[in-house]
């Protein structure tokens, strides 16, 4: 398979678990300015929850679904009725509060410079600037202190349900070894053997005397075989099956299209191997060769090799700057001003600038996040947009991928993982049951 437990184990979108309750922020980017103009024509603002000390007002209810409505417009998505997208909205908007007071009961804490990079990121994706982003939030009725303080409030929610949620997963080595084993008998009925055979066919209802020539002559064309003589010669002139003429070779099948008496005598043979004794089957003896095997590996990753530009911010070099000077770095390399290699020796503040910022190979999870998806985004040759990072702000071009084989230790790893994310929903929704079992909730009507 070309990915380690591509479909069975992958984990299903987030988004099933906590309806619309962290929208993407650049939903909000893309909502309809006359939103907040239509709800507040219905008579403003009110308090629709209470969840502990925390408030849920119908504003941001409103804005809440307004954003879901735009963003599945642009993605041709479909959503409930308004009226239950409206409930769904407001059950995770009290999920939400629940999530964030337990988080800072815990001590949890998001500082400045995260958030500061969450904005500068979100700016970077939609290839604006920060004056640009203030522009748009203002548009749709979102002044920037809320902006962040939304933003605070994701990374708060997603950092408490990764630790909490992981935390209450536990999977054994035996789970592992079940999988491992469940996943490699699929593969092996689907990987492709080509055998060659010889057959020699019994009568039904034989006498003694008549299977006892026709084994003579099996084991007699076998010795011919052991002896050095090509088996395909063999076949041609003793086989006594439609693929003599082609030496006996059957042509690559799976295994579940091969009779389990091949599939079993010749499961431990390398090809060029021919098995040992004559097989006895309803149709007769028959002599098999293993001519070629496609093995399928249990696992792949791929690598990427890419190459990138990086500019550290600072007081002196906000990330907005650093930006727009990237997108002038590749445009200067898109119209062949300036080759990649030269603006990264000259500019590069990473040790890499020396190599024309290579940054050789790199499989799954050896980046940071934000770097890595964007990499990933990448068609080889492609370059990206200024993607902003802990490290600074970077232009990275993707210059080939490779996929390799996983060892034993990255197999169960990889195992363990996809079980993990595969029980990620259920332990996730138990888990805000529990914490909004101890919650004060309180839902409040329309004023009249």
């Amino acid at each position: 398979m070309t990915e380690p437990f591509p479909r069975r184990l992958r984990r299903k979108s987030r988004a099933l678990a906590l309806p619309l309750a962290v929208l993407s922020v650049a939903a909000m980017l893309h909502a309809p300015a006359a939103a907040q103009q239509r709800f507040d024509a219905r008579g403003g603002d009110y308090i629709a929850a209470v969840v502990n000390q925390e408030l849920v007002t119908a504003g941001e209810v409103q804005r809440r679904v307004e954003g879901a409505l735009a963003e599945a417009r642009r993605r041709g998505a479909r959503l409930p009725p308004e009226a239950e997208l409206r409930r769904q909205v407001l059950d995770a908007l009290i999920d939400e509060r629940v999530i964030i007071t337990n988080a800072r009961e815990s001590g949890l804490r998001v500082e400045e410079a995260e958030i500061d990079r969450a904005v500068q990121n979100i700016a970077a994706q939609n290839q604006i600037s920060m004056e640009v982003l203030r522009q748009r939030l203002a548009a749709e009725g979102m002044d920037y202190a809320r902006f962040r303080a939304t933003l605070r409030d994701q990374i708060m929610i997603e950092r408490m349900r990764e630790r909490e949620v992981y935390r209450r997963i536990q999977i054994s080595d035996e789970e592992v070894d079940k999988i491992l084993d469940e996943e490699r008998a699929r593969i092996n009925a689907a990987a492709e053997t080509n055998l060659a055979q010889i057959l020699v066919t019994v009568p039904e209802r034989a006498d003694e005397a008549t299977v006892a020539a026709r084994r003579e002559r099996v084991m007699a064309a076998l010795a011919r075989v052991r002896g050095g003589e090509a088996f395909d010669a063999v076949a041609r002139e003793v086989s006594e099956d439609g693929n003599r003429a082609r030496g006996g070779e059957i042509g690559l099948l799976p295994a579940a299209r091969l009779p389990d008496v091949f599939i079993e005598a010749t499961r431990l043979l390398r090809p060029g191997e021919v098995t040992a004794q004559p097989l006895r089957s309803g149709a007769g003896f028959h002599i098999l060769k293993v001519v070629e095997r496609k093995e399928i590996p249990l696992g792949e990753a791929t690598e990427t090799r890419a190459r990138h530009v990086l500019l550290r911010t600072s007081p002196q070099l906000s990330a907005e700057v650093a930006s727009r000077r990237l997108a002038d770095y590749r445009r200067q390399i898109e119209t062949g001003a300036r080759s990649f290699e030269d603006i990264a020796r000259q500019y590069s503040e990473d040790g890499s600038a020396a190599s024309g910022g290579e940054l050789g190979w790199a499989g799954p999870g050896v980046m940071v996040p934000e770097f890595e998806a964007a990499m990933n985004a990448l068609p080889v040759g492609g370059l990206s947009a200024p993607v902003v990072s802990r490290f600074g702000v970077h232009l990275i071009q993707v210059l080939e991928r490779r996929k390799v084989v996983l060892d034993v230790k990255q197999l169960r790893e990889q195992a363990r993982n996809a079980l993990r994310e595969q029980r990620f929903e259920q332990v996730y929704l138990d888990w805000t049951k529990e914490l909004r079992s101890r919650a004060y909730i309180e839902f409040r009507e329309p004023p009249q």
